[in-house]
């Protein structure tokens, strides 16, 4: 069964939640004014890497999560969350804990990717984890983990890539370095510390394990080896927040 529909019967289940992942919310968060929403609702539309893709949340403060969606590729069964695209995954991330898969996400679909840009703060390599992937992974109630995973790639300037390897075959091993494997725990509303890699959850990138020393740009693509169906195949993203960070000026936040 698919990711979200299982999210949902785990939030029922918890009565935390009574939507449909089916059938998007309302459209509170929806794309900027003058940008074209038609655009971003279009599975298979695609910006090439690199060119600005003209959604991104207008002007925001300084903060350490993604500003900007410079490239995306929907794949077969994407949908869900292309009506609150681009916010729906630019901000901090809506984790609905240990037991719950959050519904504020966007499905990439199978082999689908998505290209995000830190403009103010960005990630630069510092102790231990500088990045984090926030995906809506939930553990089954006296079971394993639901994962639906995603490779990531980084880079400086939107050119050159670095990969982190990722397994998405190793079950059993919880797909080492791949994205979308530990349930979120923070969100707006708990006062969960969204950069802090010990009670954030979310999955957790060293850019030291790449061999680089800053990254302004960060790009997921499904390995489509996940659950799809419907319109909330593959990999959800909710958000990415920068934990080892500098302005984009090189100066100091």
């Amino acid at each position: 069964m698919r990711r979200l529909l299982l999210a949902l019967g785990a939030l029922l289940a918890l009565g935390a939640c009574t939507g449909d992942p089916d059938m998007p919310p309302p459209a509170e968060d929806s794309v900027d004014a003058g940008t074209d929403a038609g655009a971003a609702s279009d599975a298979g539309t695609e910006a090439d890497a690199g060119t600005d893709a003209g959604v991104d949340a207008g002007t925001r403060p300084v903060d350490p999560f993604a500003d900007r969606v410079t490239a995306y590729h929907f794949g077969d069964f994407a949908g869900f969350g292309q009506d609150r695209f681009p916010a729906v995954v630019l901000g901090p991330p809506a984790g609905a804990g240990q037991f719950a898969g959050s519904l504020d996400v966007l499905s990439l679909g199978r082999g689908g990717s998505i290209t995000l840009e830190f403009t103010d703060l960005v990630a630069v390599d510092g102790p231990g984890v500088d990045l984090l992937v926030f995906e809506n992974a939930f553990q089954k109630i006296g079971g394993d983990i639901f994962a639906e995973t995603a490779t990531v790639s980084v880079s400086d300037d939107g050119v050159t890539w670095f990969d982190f390897p990722c397994d998405p075959t190793d079950k059993d091993g919880g797909y080492p370095g791949c994205a979308g494997t530990h349930p979120v725990l923070s969100s707006p509303d708990n006062g969960v510390s969204p950069i802090d890699p010990a009670v954030a959850g979310g999955d957790g990138y060293d850019l030291a394990d790449v061999g680089l020393a800053r990254a302004r740009f960060v790009r997921l693509t499904d390995t489509g080896l996940n659950s799809y169906g419907g319109t909330s195949g593959g990999f959800d993203l909710d958000a990415l927040a920068v934990v080892n960070g500098q302005l984009a000026d090189g100066g100091t936040p």
